[in-house]
């Protein structure tokens, strides 16, 4: 019998109806649209307006849609993991609260907090559910309210984050597609240059944490940026030369959307003309564990089944790494 692997059959997205642009980001802190583009080269994001809207919201969506793309029933989902690292609360986790909201009855489920890196952690650890035969569906929703942890004051950080959400299904495979081979590594040291300082156990909520705006999300941006090129170059070259891939043979490279710049550095590394590279930042702008998702949204209907993916992801804490796909099905 041929090894059982974890293919994506279906994805769908969720995008907030505003558009948040640079201009009017320059009328909030000071920057403008050239600085933005020179530096980062986003031009719009989408924000989650609305009383009482969360991350749980753009997921449950997503889910839906998916389900009626894909002809799937929401009973027939075994398993539901949800990458994030804007959860709704503490606990109980947003992949229960989304559950609940797409009518999901016969799961379990569980958040994946990757940052960046979320999609692809969760993806690996979905495809091992998968693998072990046991699990037939398993929904992976990659989503974050960015807004609600970045500090518009901050000109540095806030032109970099939008908000979406993505629904991925996966199922077993048996024809040599879908998710072939991975490569995770964290630095905990990384810590220092990119987090969110309150409302853990270290630094509980309090007057003092709101009032030093502990609660916004922090980076030391040319530190990050340093680390992420060489890292998630080297993870991405590395898993073509484990596997005899050449710039040739893959069809595309899917890298997180955080910077231009370190998306032109890796694929430069990896040989890679920019006709093979999966670009939408400028769109949408950092969605944190939703871009790497958005970009195979965006993309579907030009990948053809059996083309040859890396995905690649740097993340905070630091977290980073790459996996190796096949795609499973023609649009």
């Amino acid at each position: 019998m041929n090894k059982i692997r974890a293919s994506i059959t279906g994805i769908e997205a969720f995008l907030p109806e505003y558009i948040l642009t640079n201009e009017e980001l320059s009328r909030m802190v000071d920057t403008s649209d050239e600085w933005i583009m020179q530096r980062i080269g986003i031009k719009e994001r989408r924000i989650l307006k609305g009383k009482d809207l969360a991350t749980s919201d753009m997921g449950a969506e997503a889910a839906l849609r998916l389900f009626a793309k894909t002809g799937t029933k929401a009973d027939d989902i075994d398993l539901i993991i949800a990458a994030t690292v804007t959860p709704d609360m503490f606990f109980p986790s947003t992949a229960c609260v989304i559950a609940d909201k797409a009518g999901i009855k016969n799961a379990w489920g569980f958040d994946l907090s990757a940052a960046c890196s979320g999609f692809i952690y969760a993806l690996q650890t979905a495809s091992q559910f998968i693998e072990s035969g046991r699990y037939k569906k398993v929904l992976l929703v990659a989503g974050d309210k960015m807004s609600s942890i970045v500090n518009y004051n901050d000109r540095t950080t806030c032109p970099l984050f939008g908000d979406a959400s993505v629904a991925v299904l996966l199922e077993p495979d048996t024809e040599d597609f879908g998710v072939m081979d991975h490569i995770f590594q964290i630095d905990g040291s990384g810590r220092h240059h990119l987090y969110v300082k309150g409302g853990g156990s270290l630094r509980p909520s309090s007057h003092e944490t709101i009032d030093s705006g502990d609660h916004y999300m922090y980076q030391e941006g040319q530190t990050v940026f340093k680390v992420a090129v060489s890292k998630m170059a080297d993870v991405a070259v590395e898993m073509m030369e484990r596997h005899n891939i050449t710039a040739e043979d893959l069809a595309w490279l899917v890298p997180h959307q955080a910077n231009m710049r370190i998306i032109e550095a890796t694929a430069r590394r990896m040989g890679l003309s920019k006709e093979k590279v999966m670009i939408n930042i400028e769109r949408y702008g950092n969605t944190t564990a939703a871009t790497i998702p958005l970009c195979l949204w965006d993309w579907e209907k030009e990948l053809k089944k059996g083309d040859k993916l890396i995905l690649a992801a740097f993340g905070g804490g630091f977290t980073w790494g790459s996996i190796y796909l096949k795609w499973a099905y023609n649009s």
